[in-house]
């Protein structure tokens, strides 16, 4: 059985990325959205068990897709992946709810690591 994952991300190379990094042959079903907004109507339609999430989209951000979350207790695990991101703006996603922090471009020794701290692998 695959496991449901949702990568957004408004970027299609990084979203190409995220999945490059996925550890070899675990069983996952990717499922894509480009901005805040289709993340949610995905999150609202679809049970996902893991969301890899951006914080600099158009039309709502990653904290604001946080925020919707964490209000209509929608239930995923969510690692935050950005490239630019201040102290300030960590704290802030953590108390949202997002479970960890990645650097862009994800590197995959340090993401399965994190899947391995969780419980996914």
């Amino acid at each position: 059985m695959s496991l449901p994952v949702l990568v957004c991300d408004d970027s299609a190379m990084a979203r190409k990325q995220v999945v490059r990094s996925l550890p070899e042959g675990w069983p996952v079903e990717v499922t894509f959205a480009t901005n805040g907004v289709e993340c949610l109507e995905k999150l609202r339609s679809q049970r996902f068990a893991l969301l890899f999430l951006d914080l600099t989209m158009p039309e709502l951000d990653g904290p604001g897709v946080l925020e919707a979350i964490k209000a209509e207790k929608l239930e995923v695990f969510v690692i935050v992946i950005s490239a630019d991101i201040q102290p300030e703006m960590k704290r802030r996603v953590m108390d949202l709810g997002a479970m960890e922090f990645i650097h862009k471009p994800v590197n995959t020794d340090k993401l399965t690591e994190i899947l391995h701290k969780f419980g996914f692998l």
